[in-house]
């Protein structure tokens, strides 16, 4: 546990009164989901502000609070049970009640503090640190990289998609002296973010997945989403090593970027961990044999989809370079508790749906699409708006319609932008009386639960923006 003296210490000395030792068990920016003994980091938001919510988090068990001094002018301190730490741009000055038993720390910037103090944290440690970045499939290969580390090593990964400048220092204030290994995605919606990240966490070792037109509204070009992403292997020490996938040009240029030595992962004959054939099991999995200099041999991965043996084959990797066996390796890529997507859940009528509402791009959709067409029964999409596109908008949308009239029976569709799906799909050959398009959630769910009957197989799949998943929540067979 580190203590409130390592906070103290991230913007300069202090004199000792003894309270310093005041201990903390984690962080949070949530009062709701705050944790007993933690630390709660009070940050202005879009439509709330944290600060608003001191009160609320020491009452629901947190040992002390960090925030902006400008938003808590000393009127409002009073109100609160704490000692309050107050840096003045020199000193820490001390005030409020000196037997409270909690904290307010009260600095210029909060965030920056909450960057300094994991900053700090890791450094006191000596763990094997994996980046992961890409336009898709972050998530799910950080989830199977720590599921195959965790059967030979004490891991920590970041929980949920905990992969900003938030998310990144409250994952790594979970270090503790056990971790042999840490596992943390690394997002980027612009330059110098992920290096900025890189500069708090120290990689030793960065995973790049692959680059697509995801949050291509804000980035303008491939290319500039791919120099973003490059900043977490030239982030990598000489002694580190990239893991790039190697059948993605803009991602094997990245090797002229690194210091660090390289390996290739994918299905060309050039990469150093190569699949070769791959056999998809529906939803039990994949199999396929992997080609790894002398190494040969067939593995199985829980995760469905034929898109997941890059998935799969980074997560062997990475396994290997740390020295980990074939036989954990296996246990690893079995862990179906790295399935975060393309979930089966028991709907209405008799039906199954597949669950991929986490978020969606062209590329995502077209893999959940192909996985869909090699499962039995009635298939069925229900597919919403894909947004920050950018200049591949309008294409991306009828990129999938096309897809999705290969494969699917039945078409519902959510949002202004999707009916460039449903346009496309009906070029595409898709009886118009099939394609059905929708303002509102409900109008969706109700015409799923008129039509949806026992064996249909139902994608269900938008950005993070359209809440498909209230679809599924509305869908799900309760069991008994």
């Amino acid at each position: 546990m580190w203590t409130l003296a390592d906070l103290l210490a991230t913007y300069g000395p202090f004199e000792p009164s003894g309270e310093e030792h005041l201990t903390f068990t984690g962080a949070t920016i949530d009062s709701r989901r705050s944790i007993p003994g933690g630390l709660f980091v009070a940050l202005p938001g879009e439509h709330y502000d944290g600060h608003d919510f001191i009160a609320e988090a020491l009452e629901r068990g947190c040992r002390g609070a960090l925030g902006r001094r400008d938003r808590l002018p000393p009127e409002r301190r009073a109100e609160l049970p704490v000692r309050v730490y107050e840096w003045d741009g020199e000193r820490w000055r001390r005030s409020g009640r000196e037997t409270a038993p909690a904290a307010l720390v009260l600095v210029p910037d909060a965030l920056d503090a909450l960057q300094r103090l994991a900053a700090r944290w890791r450094r006191r440690f000596s763990p094997v640190v994996v980046g992961v970045t890409g336009s898709v499939g972050k998530s799910t290969t950080k989830e199977l990289i720590a599921a195959v580390l965790s059967r030979g090593r004490c891991t920590l990964k970041s929980e949920r998609s905990y992969n900003n400048e938030i998310g990144l220092p409250l994952a790594l204030l979970g270090l503790r002296p056990e971790h042999e290994a840490v596992v943390l995605e690394m997002g980027t919606y612009g330059p110098g973010e992920i290096a900025h990240l890189a500069e708090i966490a120290l990689p030793h070792i960065g995973v790049v997945t692959n680059v697509s037109h995801s949050h291509l509204e804000r980035m303008g070009t491939l290319e500039t989403i791919a120099r973003a992403k490059s900043e977490l292997p030239a982030a990598l020490p000489p002694d580190g090593l990239a893991v790039l996938n190697g059948d993605e040009p803009l991602i094997r240029g990245m090797a002229g970027v690194t210091r660090a030595p390289v390996l290739f992962y994918g299905l060309g004959r050039d990469c150093h961990y190569r699949a070769e054939a791959l056999e998809s099991r529906g939803l039990e999995g994949i199999s396929f044999v992997l080609q790894a200099g002398d190494e040969r041999r067939r593995l199985r991965c829980a995760l469905p989809g034929r898109h997941s043996v890059y998935t799969a084959l980074a997560a062997v990797a990475v396994g290997r370079y740390l020295g980990l066996s074939w036989e954990e390796i296996e246990a690893g890529l079995l862990d179906t508790s790295a399935q975060i997507r393309l979930l089966a859940v028991p709907a209405v009528g008799g039906a199954t749906l597949l669950d991929d509402t986490y978020n969606a791009s062209p590329t995502s959709c077209r893999a959940a699409l192909d996985l869909l067409a090699e499962l039995p029964g009635r298939k069925v999409a229900v597919l919403g708006d894909m947004l920050e596109l950018g200049s591949h908008e309008e294409e991306g949308h009828r990129q999938v319609g096309r897809w999705a009239a290969e494969v699917v029976e039945e078409l519902f569709l959510l949002g202004e932008r999707a009916r460039w799906i449903g346009e496309a799909a009906r070029e595409q050959g898709m009886p118009a009386g099939r394609v059905h398009l929708a303002r509102e959630r409900q109008e969706v769910i109700e015409m799923l639960r008129e039509r949806l009957r026992p064996g249909d197989v139902v994608l269900v799949k938008g950005s993070r923006a359209m809440e498909m998943e209230h679809i599924v929540a509305a869908l799900r067979q309760e069991e008994d």
